[in-house]
């Protein structure tokens, strides 16, 4: 199978035997996630009473599942823009050397 580089990405495409896209194992990883996830949620529509530090609420447990995930998503991005960030610094200090 062979790979195409698209000018200006920086990523390498996978094309399959008909020329199409294929997808990579981290979309299909991501979508089988989000599948398990709504199925997760689906199941769970039951109400709960939910405490967190000095604030307590009553919400339906779909509704803290789904803000829990999108809170650790946004972790897990920052997480690797930060060490993105800090992997560009040390190029460019070793590039001055």
């Amino acid at each position: 199978m062979p790979t195409a580089e698209q000018p200006g990405s920086g990523q390498a495409t996978t094309r399959g035997p008909s020329g199409g896209r294929r997808m990579g194992a981290g979309a299909i990883a991501s979508l089988s996630g989000v599948a398990l996830l709504v199925i997760f949620m689906l199941q769970n529509r039951e109400r709960v009473a939910f405490d967190f530090l000095w604030w307590s609420l009553t919400w339906p447990l779909w509704l803290i599942i789904l803000v829990s995930a999108v809170v650790g998503a946004f972790v897990w991005f920052g997480l690797g823009v930060l060490r993105r960030h800090n992997r560009r610094k040390q190029r460019r200090a070793d590039r001055r050397e």
